[in-house]
């Protein structure tokens, strides 16, 4: 396959994901999946099925949406486990409860049955082919969330956690996190024997003051942490050299849309600490989608 048609049908699956993911996400009901499955369909194959029909595919008579079908839809939609995220120890260690201070709420949010959302980053093949990852529980799965002025702002989901894993396991030493969220990727690396020191850089002093509050005292290794009120580009740019970080880990943008100029800003920073390990949130798909 040449690679302007790959271009094509990855910028058409990406078209079709976006309109599904942020207008349609809930429209495949577990009344339909059961009109669909039987012995030989299974839940997830009811769910490619019905995404295929919400994408207006006819993947029996148009070679071309057949072709897309088995090369993209088969292998981009998964139906998760939710034990293997509430088995994860942020999940199970670190209880939550709704607060509120200045501007922003901490409390569970919801994702419905069959409700679909992205679940880990875009997987690059040789040829191109840019394969997103989609996922859907077939019941209604909570997670931690903290909201800024009624809107979504950080949570943390199967996609934080898929997409953190591999950066948590290599983070070692002293290490220096350019944003906070609610923690997560600071609570696992703090209890890795090979980290000494967890220094946050956050500029929000309501998300610090919520964390410090209510979620800090519940870290068995609270004593590593350090938190410092800045912007995180003011402290790389005029901080960072002078003490000697062994992993530098930035993870400020919401998704690739938002990320890439940061990430870009990031990376000319580098310089100020040449010999860190520098990891980003999501590295992988924000190069892959802009071709970095």
């Amino acid at each position: 396959m040449s690679m302007s048609k790959v271009v094509n049908d990855n910028n058409r699956i990406f078209v079709l994901l976006s309109l599904y993911l942020n207008d349609h996400s809930k429209i495949i009901t577990k009344e339909m999946i059961d009109n669909v499955k039987n012995e030989s369909i299974s839940e997830e194959l009811a769910f490619k099925l019905l995404l295929s029909s919400v994408f207006q595919l006819d993947i029996h008579r148009n070679p071309d949406d057949k072709r897309l079908y088995y090369e993209y839809i088969d292998k981009i939609i998964k139906k998760l486990d939710p034990s293997e995220y509430q088995n994860n120890p942020y999940y199970k260690n670190i209880k939550w409860m709704n607060k509120t201070i200045g501007n922003c709420q901490l409390h569970y949010s919801t994702y419905q049955e069959y409700e679909g959302f992205v679940y880990d980053d875009i997987d690059l093949y040789p040829n191109g082919k840019q394969i997103p990852r989609v996922g859907f529980f077939n019941k209604k799965y909570r997670y931690p969330a903290v909201y800024e002025d009624g809107q979504l702002w950080m949570s943390i989901t199967p996609n934080e956690i898929n997409t953190m894993k591999n950066d948590i396991d290599r983070a070692f030493g002293n290490v220096l996190t350019y944003g906070l969220g609610l923690g997560y990727f600071q609570y696992m690396v703090s209890n890795k024997e090979n980290v000494s020191k967890v220094t946050i850089i956050e500029k929000n002093k309501d998300i610090i003051k919520l964390f410090v509050e209510y979620i800090l005292p519940q870290f068995p290794n609270k004593d590593k942490i350090k938190i410092i009120c800045m912007d995180a580009f003011e402290y790389a740019a005029n901080n960072v050299k002078d003490i000697f970080y062994d992993f530098i880990y930035a993870d400020l943008w919401h998704d690739v849309s938002d990320g890439i100029e940061m990430y870009q800003r990031f990376k000319e920073l580098e310089k100020n600490s040449p010999k860190s390990v520098y990891r980003y949130w999501i590295e992988k798909s924000i190069k892959n989608f802009y071709l970095i």
